[in-house]
């Protein structure tokens, strides 16, 4: 902390010079400077610096006689003493005179800079204690005396915040004020129509006659002076009068206020026998309660506008496009239009239901299971009975649950099939000029010697064009598989494909020292297309090996389960984060990490995984935890 002042004791002017100059000044410290003991000693006492660099020798007194001194005088400085004939009895002597610190010259200028430092930092500890001690002594005092007063208050001001009935609410406020303030009776007005009149809401004690009369202009009673200054208003010591015919010994009349200061009513207590009259105490307490009374009314308007808008929000609901779901934190439903109704086919009493038992859609279901793990928006697209596509988005809302917004994409599913057609054209006319670059490349060294340099240009262009032919290869099965061509499907044993394509990666996982598992058993025969099987476990056995590090293992099984084949690809590699498991099917999706960043891929692997898949009215999907391995699953029917 800049601006500490600090005073250099010490006959030496070159010493005061150079930690002046060196250490004082660029460290922002204010600086006083003595060469004589007593001459020190007195500016300790007269200017009370934050802190003391002391010498031992000097005239005048030594520095252990002012430490001395400035024990018996009680005073409270920190001090860093200094000396050229350092001994331990020395730094004892000094230490127990209250120094905070000890060095011996010649002292480098970072030693007595960390020294300064050190001591001032315990000082501003200190200090910032002492004060945060006094502050919490100041602070347990005021709290104390607010508890005895509002102890009483309590448990009714609970009472009274806990009921919605506005009725039943200004009734006790009008109960407890009489109570609390030992009055006889009380009563609440409030301000109505142009505000010219106070109408009562609430009395007690008041006979029937009275409260049919209790009925107040603003302009002309001391109620309208509380509404007008907003101040509450105190009269005892004799006969007032409330209104004709109404005569009290003492009154006190309360303000009750909006939330913008305004006031919108007056809480009354009366002595009408007795000449008791109200202190500033039952000032206090009678102001909590009318605070309560504007709390009842602020939670009635605000109830009122929320359901004039739940009203609002239910009609918009009713006639919007989309589909809207509402769920609590539990996934039970709260709240379902009918367009969402009709998509996902649900019964008409879904409210309250937990969502998992009244919505079949596959897709769907893994988005509810995953929400809560990843409290993050989720997206699906989902596909209904009536041939229509919507995109789902589950989004996590703060003290409600999850709201589920469901659009219906049908016409842009259909641009999007245009566009792989689309590309799946422009994909194939590029193979052509492909070719016809990587010929021309691979003529080069054929026309002349090349130089080391030029043959590793002609590496990374055939590198690139390997590349984008398998990209482009990529996007042409892909159109193909989505578009249903070359599906073709006969009646086959999947584990003959899983063999085939086992046994076809076993050279790439002996080069990276991996174990490749897989115990063949006998399956039920299925219906699907062997090529396109194929490619699935080309895929997912490529990709394991790649993002597995050497000497890890991959493992395949395959069994029966419920008329389905289930096929698992589980290896030990490096696993995806839980944040990119949602999009690893999506088109050219790829986790960005620096363990993938030399793995090359186009990031449609997956995607024709899936594709295939759900061409084969199969499922797809994937569990891996980072650090510890992946395992894709997929399952399909076997043949009927």
């Amino acid at each position: 902390m800049a601006g500490e002042r600090v005073l250099i004791i010490d006959d030496s002017k070159e010493v005061r010079d150079v930690v002046c100059d060196v250490v004082l000044k660029p460290g922002g410290y204010q600086i006083l400077s003595t060469g004589n003991g007593e001459e020190g000693l007195r500016m300790i006492l007269e200017q009370r610096p934050d802190l003391v660099l002391l010498d031992e020798r000097m005239p005048g007194m030594t520095g252990l006689e002012v430490l001395r001194a400035l024990k018996e005088q009680n005073v409270q400085v920190p001090v860093i003493f200094m000396t050229s004939f350092g001994s331990e009895g020395l730094a004892v002597e000094a230490f127990r005179l209250g120094a905070r610190d000890y060095l011996i010259k010649p002292f480098e200028p970072e030693e007595m800079e960390r020294a300064i430092e050190r001591v001032l930092m315990e000082k501003r500890l200190r200090a910032e204690r002492d004060e945060l001690m006094r502050r919490l002594q100041e602070a347990n005092q005021r709290l104390e005396r607010q508890l005895q007063e509002m102890r009483a208050l309590y448990a009714i001001g609970r009472s009274v915040t806990s009921q919605l009935d506005l009725e039943v609410v200004l009734t006790r406020v009008v109960e407890a004020a009489v109570f609390l303030a030992r009055a006889e009776e009380g009563f609440l007005l409030l301000i109505e129509g142009e505000g010219e009149d106070l109408i009562l809401r609430a009395a007690k004690n008041l006979d029937d006659n009275t409260v049919q009369e209790l009925r107040m202009r603003v302009e002309d009673s001391l109620a309208g002076e509380v509404v007008r200054t907003g101040k509450p208003v105190v009269v005892g010591e004799g006969p007032s009068k409330v209104v004709t015919g109404y005569l009290v010994n003492a009154l006190a009349y309360i303000p009750v206020l909006a939330p913008d200061r305004r006031v919108i009513g007056m809480l009354g207590v009366t002595n009408r026998q007795a000449t008791r009259s109200f202190n500033d105490h039952d000032v206090q307490l009678l102001s909590a309660l009318a605070d309560y009374a504007a709390i009842a009314l602020e939670n009635a308007r605000l109830y009122e506008e929320a359901e004039t808008e739940r009203r609002k929000l239910a009609a918009v609901l009713q006639e919007t496009a989309e589909g809207v779901i509402v769920l609590d934190t539990r996934q039970r439903i709260l709240l379902c239009n009918p367009t969402a109704r009709q998509a996902l086919d649900l019964p008409d009493d879904v409210i309250g239901r937990l969502a998992a038992e009244v919505i079949t859609n596959r897709s769907l279901q893994e988005v509810l299971r995953a929400a809560p793990k990843l409290r993050r928006t989720l997206r699906t697209e989902v596909a209904v009975k009536d041939g229509r596509t919507f995109n789902a988005q589950l989004s996590p809302v703060e003290g409600v649950g999850f709201v589920l917004m469901m659009q219906d994409i049908t016409h842009l599913k259909e641009l999007d099939r245009i566009k792989s057609e689309f590309v799946s054209t422009v994909s194939h006319d590029l193979r052509t000029p492909l070719t016809t670059i990587l010929g021309y490349v691979s003529l080069l060294d054929r026309v002349g010697p090349l130089n080391e340099q030029q043959q590793e240009f002609v590496r990374k262009i055939q590198r690139s064009i390997e590349n984008i032919t398998n990209l482009i290869s990529d996007l042409l099965d892909l159109g193909r598989i989505e578009a249903g061509y070359e599906l073709e499907m006969e009646p086959l044993h999947l584990e003959d494909v899983i063999a085939e394509a086992v046994e076809a990666h076993r050279p790439l996982a002996a080069e990276k020292r991996q174990e490749l598992r897989w115990e063949r058993r006998e399956l039920p025969a299925i219906t699907g297309n062997p090529r396109r099987l194929r490619q699935v476990l080309d895929n997912l056995l490529g990709n394991a090996i790649k993002y597995t590090q050497e000497g890890g293992w991959i493992a395949v099984e395959a069994y029966e389960e419920n008329r389905h084949i289930v096929v698992r690809v589980a290896d030990n590699g490096i696993g995806i984060p839980l944040e990119d498991q949602p999009y690893i099917f999506e088109r050219f999706y790829r986790v960005q990490s620096e363990e993938t960043e030399d793995i090359q891929g186009t990031g449609l692997g997956l995607t024709i995984v899936k594709s295939i898949i759900e061409r084969h009215g199969g499922r797809v999907w994937v569990e891996s935890q980072p650090g510890a391995g992946t395992t894709f699953t997929f399952v399909l029917p076997i043949a009927a």
